[in-house]
């Protein structure tokens, strides 16, 4: 493959760049080990994270399986999202401009854009349950508000304007924000615990709700596409944490701060939204999993306001770090010289409507078969071409400024990579087949690993090599 030199004077002209996706300086690289770990327990502390526990209580499990698949789902999780933190934090360089190493520097639009897309799902998904706390809040606040008809469609584009304007303050203004939302969601969970505590009698009765399955086989049944989905709910983040790990100032400290954070931050904070759940079947005879539901039928009208705040700030401080940064990003790697990341921002918010989230939220099948699972048959195979391309086709080394100029080492064909491409359509339609086949199910139910591992393997065989001994560039 040809190489092209040149300095960063000359890839500021180019129309592949722009200052949100250029390479971190020295001077932005500052965040160690506490910063990763800081970020995970804030992403990790969130409305979504109590709802992916609860549905599996929902769905059948009794406390000891949810919390258990919740754990080992992150465990597994880990290891992309470490994998692909690794050319984030040597060169510098964000998800979208990472990309185009496999998939060429204009065929990175499809898998960022594939990124994007269900970045703005789960916008709409969080902007949903934030309407939804609007609404609860004006019913308790207003009775006559509940004969409204449209109230909660209401209440969801109120709550959705406010994150479009929060987008357009900036990035600055979202991070600050972020530092917040962890802690009162915490205090959140740790209120809906005591009252489930308190109502239930303890934990003894509050956890004495019984797995629902008869036998191992229906057991497994529902397990391996719960398991599936609790990988594919941070499989969104384990393709574009290369964001936030460009700003790190050595690999240990964001792989340290990384690998304690996630998988306890999200196992504990599981945890009460399993217990308050269980709890729930035995106060009320079934498994509510939506804690604004739940609080709507608190009697304290007080704590009902209060908690409903609380979630409400939290909401749109994790809706924006975790759902808008990454989609922005990808949206601006499109047309690099127009789109800014508050447009990028801005385009997010619209197509978070489009998705529809009422229907993505309807049910605990819904949101674990449908929704996590369907995403992760397109994200696992990106994923794996990802990561096969930078660890073991091109071992590690990158043409940092090649990244950021047209006919350069990742022009391929025209600007787009044909054999990624073939890989990634190959590793999706093998894990989206089980769909349309009843006895290749299972291909379906391990979305996210299937597509993985036929993209990796079919990317591996048909890569084309590059020359290593390239002088590297450093950003």
């Amino acid at each position: 493959m040809p190489t092209v030199a040149a300095s960063r004077g000359s890839i500021e002209h180019s129309s592949l760049y722009n200052p949100d996706l250029a390479p971190a300086t020295s001077e932005r690289r500052t965040w160690g080990t506490y910063n990763y770990a800081a970020l995970w327990v804030s992403m990790s502390v969130n409305i979504l994270t109590y709802m992916l526990a609860a549905s599996l209580i929902q769905g059948g499990m009794d406390w000891k399986q949810a919390v258990l698949t919740v754990f080992l789902g992150n465990s597994i999780v880990l290891v992309p999202m470490l994998l692909n933190s690794h050319p984030g934090a040597k060169y510098g360089i964000p998800f979208p401009v990472l990309a185009r190493a496999s998939f060429g520097v204009l065929g990175a639009n499809i898998a960022a854009v594939l990124r994007a897309l269900v970045a703005c799902g789960w916008f709409g998904i969080q902007s949903w349950i934030g309407g939804e706390a609007i609404n609860t809040l004006l019913a308790t606040l207003w009775p006559g508000w509940t004969r409204n008809p449209h109230g909660v469609a209401i209440c969801f584009m109120i709550f959705w304007a406010i994150n479009l304007l929060v987008v357009l303050k900036g990035i600055e203004y979202i991070r600050f924000l972020q530092g917040i939302s962890a802690p009162i969601l915490l205090g959140v969970g740790l209120l809906l615990l005591g009252w489930a505590y308190t109502s239930a009698g303890g934990f003894g009765p509050m956890l004495s709700a019984r797995s629902k399955f008869q036998n191992t086989s229906e057991f497994l049944k529902f397990l391996i596409p719960a398991l599936n989905g609790t990988v594919g709910f941070w499989s969104t983040v384990s393709l574009n944490i290369p964001d936030f790990t460009r700003f790190a100032n050595n690999q240990r400290g964001q792989m340290i701060g990384q690998a304690v954070a996630l998988p306890t931050t999200m196992t504990l904070y599981s945890f009460i939204g399993v217990a308050v759940t269980s709890a729930t079947v035995v106060i009320y005879g079934t498994a509510i999993w939506d804690p604004v539901q739940l609080l709507s039928r608190f009697h304290s009208p007080v704590a009902v306001v209060i908690s409903l705040l609380a979630i409400l700030l939290a909401t749109v401080n994790v809706n924006i770090g975790a759902n808008v940064v990454s989609p922005a990003n990808d949206f601006s790697n499109l047309w690099p010289r127009k789109i800014s990341f508050k447009l990028g921002g801005a385009i997010t918010c619209f197509m978070g409507i489009a998705m529809m989230p009422w229907k993505l939220l309807a049910n605990h099948r819904t949101f674990i078969f449908g929704w996590l699972g369907g995403y992760a048959a397109v994200l696992g195979p990106v994923a794996g071409i990802m990561i096969c391309d930078y660890f073991i086709v091109r071992r590690r080394v990158l043409l940092v400024n090649d990244l950021y100029l047209r006919h350069s080492a990742y022009e391929y064909s025209a600007g787009f990579n044909w054999r990624a491409i073939a890989a990634l359509l190959i590793g999706t339609g093998v894990a989206l087949i089980g769909l349309l086949v009843p006895p290749l199910r299972f291909l379906y139910d391990y979305s996210w690993f299937v597509g993985f591992a036929v993209a990796f393997f079919i990317y591996l065989a048909i890569a084309a090599r590059p020359v290593l001994n390239a002088p590297m560039q450093e950003a």
